[in-house]
C-alpha cells in the first residue's frame, strides 16, 4: 500500500513537472505573448470551444476573450498552445506569410478524416502545383465554357425532383453541390454510385464536429470508418480511370476533368495521393456552398424586401428572353444584387470560421512574439461580425455591398480585403472561390423564379 501511494505521489509529481516545464517556457513575461489563459492542464480551454460551436451563437468563446485580453490571445485548445487572431491586419500578415513564418496545420483529427494529402494540408511545391491545378479547372473560363452548362442541368433536375408536400432545403441543396462535385471532379452524372457515396460522406462530415474518440460506436469512430469506404470507392475510379487511359492512346477520347488532369505523367503523383486530394475537394465543395446556399435563402426570408429586389432581378432575365430555361453567362454577370446577397450570407454566416497555422519561427505579431511551434488561428468570423468594422455587423443587410460609404463605419472596408475574408487568403486562397459563387446564383436564379 506505501509504496502504490509513493507510485502515485511520483506519477503526480513527474506530471505537474511536465505541465509546468511545458508552460512555464512560455511565460508571457519572458516571451512577451499575447495574454491570455492556458487553461485546465493537458485539456486547456477545448470544451469550452467545442461546447460553444455546438451551440447557435458560438461567438461568446472569442468575444469575451477580446474584451478581456484584446485582439489577439493566448489559450489552449485540441493539446496545443494556442494564439487567437481577431485583428484583420494580423490576419492578412498571417495569410500572406504562408510558407515562410507559418504553415497550414490542422489537428490530427482532422487530418485523420481529410488524409494527409489533402489540399488543406499539403505544403511546399506539392501544394503550389495542386493549388495552380485546381486554379485552373475553376477560372473564369473554363465556368463559362465548360461547367455552367452542368450547373444549370444539375441544378433544375434535382429542383424538379422536389415534391409538392414538403422540401428539406439543407438536405437538397447538399445533394445538388455534391452531384456538382463528382460531376467536376470525375464526369459522373447523378446515380446510384453516386448517392450511396454521398451516403457515406453525410457520416465523414459528422466527424468533423464531434470529439475525435476514435470507437467504433462514437460518431468520429463512424466518421473513420466512413471514410475508408469512400477512399476504397474512390480508389476503384481511380484504377479503372488509369486502365482506360493506358488502353486509349487518343488524347481526345479522354475525358476532360480533374481526375484526368491529376493522372497525368507530369503530376506524378500515386492512387493514394489522388485519392486524398478528391477526397479533400468533395468535403470543400459539398458542406460550404450548399450551407451558404440554404443560408442565402433563410437570410432571404426573414428580409422580405431583399427577396423582393432579388426575385425582381431574376425575373428581368425570363421576361427579357421570353424563356424559363439554362442561365448564361452573360446573365450570370448581369445579377449585381445576387452578388451583394452572396457576399452578405458569406459575411453573416461564416462558414469557414478562420484557419489554422503554426509558426516555423519565433514570430513578431503586433508587438508579441509568438514562439515557435505554436498553432495560430485566424479568426474571419471575428472580424465580419465587429461593429468597428460594419455597422449593425450581425444584421442581414445586402444593400450594404451597393456602396463604400453605407457598407461600414469605414469608407474604405469593402474595398479593404483585410476585412471580407471569407474564402481566406495568400496562397490559400480558396481556388474554388468563382465557381462557388456561379453555383449559388443558378441556384437562387432556378428557386425564385420556379418556387414561393
Amino acid at each position: 500500500m506505501e509504496l502504490l501511494l509513493i507510485s502515485s505521489l511520483l506519477l503526480c509529481s513527474f506530471l505537474f513537472l511536465i505541465f509546468f516545464f511545458r508552460y512555464s517556457r512560455f511565460s508571457p513575461r519572458r516571451l512577451r505573448l499575447p495574454p491570455g489563459n492556458l487553461g485546465l492542464p493537458f485539456v486547456g480551454e477545448s470544451l469550452q470551444i467545442i461546447s460553444a460551436y455546438k451551440t447557435e451563437n458560438p461567438e461568446p468563446f472569442i468575444d469575451e476573450r477580446v474584451n478581456r485580453y484584446g485582439s489577439l490571445f493566448t489559450t489552449h485548445v485540441f493539446g496545443e498552445p494556442t494564439v487567437f487572431s481577431t485583428d484583420p491586419d494580423a490576419n492578412r500578415f498571417i495569410l500572406q506569410n504562408e510558407g515562410k513564418l507559418f504553415e497550414s496545420s490542422y489537428p490530427s483529427s482532422i487530418s485523420n478524416l481529410l488524409g494527409k494529402h489533402s489540399l488543406l494540408l499539403m505544403k511546399g511545391n506539392l501544394h503550389k502545383k495542386l493549388h495552380s491545378l485546381t486554379m485552373s479547372f475553376a477560372n473564369s473560363s473554363i465556368i463559362r465554357d465548360n461547367l455552367l452548362s452542368d450547373i444549370d442541368r444539375l441544378v433544375r433536375l434535382n429542383l424538379d425532383s422536389w415534391s409538392d408536400d414538403r422540401v428539406f432545403l439543407q438536405d437538397e441543396a447538399k445533394k445538388i453541390t455534391f452531384e456538382l462535385t463528382v460531376k467536376q471532379l470525375m464526369s459522373f452524372d447523378p446515380g446510384e454510385w453516386s448517392e450511396n457515396l454521398r451516403k457515406e460522406y453525410l457520416l465523414l462530415i459528422e466527424g468533423f464536429f464531434s470529439v475525435p474518440l476514435p470507437f467504433f460506436f462514437t460518431t468520429y469512430g463512424r466518421a473513420i470508418k466512413a471514410r475508408k469506404k469512400v477512399a476504397e470507392a474512390l480508389r476503384s475510379v481511380v484504377r479503372e480511370r488509369r486502365k482506360d487511359d493506358e488502353e486509349c492512346s487518343s488524347s481526345s477520347r479522354k475525358k476532360k476533368d480533374m481526375l484526368e488532369a491529376l493522372l497525368e505523367e507530369e503530376c506524378g503523383l500515386s492512387d493514394e495521393e489522388i485519392i486524398d486530394f478528391m477526397l479533400a475537394l468533395l468535403v470543400a465543395g459539398y458542406e460550404t456552398t450548399s450551407t451558404i446556399m440554404t443560408l442565402a435563402v433563410k437570410f432571404l426570408t426573414e428580409t422580405p424586401l431583399a427577396l423582393a429586389q432579388l426575385k425582381e432581378e431574376h425575373e428581368k432575365i425570363t421576361t427579357k428572353k421570353h424563356y424559363s430555361g439554362a442561365l448564361q453567362w452573360n446573365d450570370y454577370k448581369s445579377l449585381p444584387f445576387t452578388q451583394c446577397v452572396i457576399n452578405e450570407t458569406l459575411r453573416v454566416a461564416n462558414i469557414i470560421s478562420g484557419v489554422f497555422r503554426r509558426t516555423t519561427s519565433d514570430v513578431t505579431v503586433k508587438g508579441f512574439t509568438i514562439p515557435k511551434g505554436w498553432k495560430v488561428f485566424a479568426s474571419f468570423r471575428a472580424v465580419h461580425l465587429h461593429q468597428d468594422h460594419y455597422k449593425e455587423a450581425r444584421t442581414f443587410n445586402p444593400w450594404r455591398w451597393q456602396s463604400n460609404n453605407s457598407a461600414s463605419s469605414s469608407s474604405s472596408s469593402i474595398g479593404n480585403s483585410n476585412l471580407f475574408t471569407p474564402f481566406g487568403g495568400g496562397p490559400r486562397l480558396c481556388p474554388g472561390y468563382e465557381l462557388s459563387r456561379v453555383e449559388i446564383s443558378v441556384f437562387l436564379h432556378h428557386l425564385v423564379t420556379r418556387f414561393s
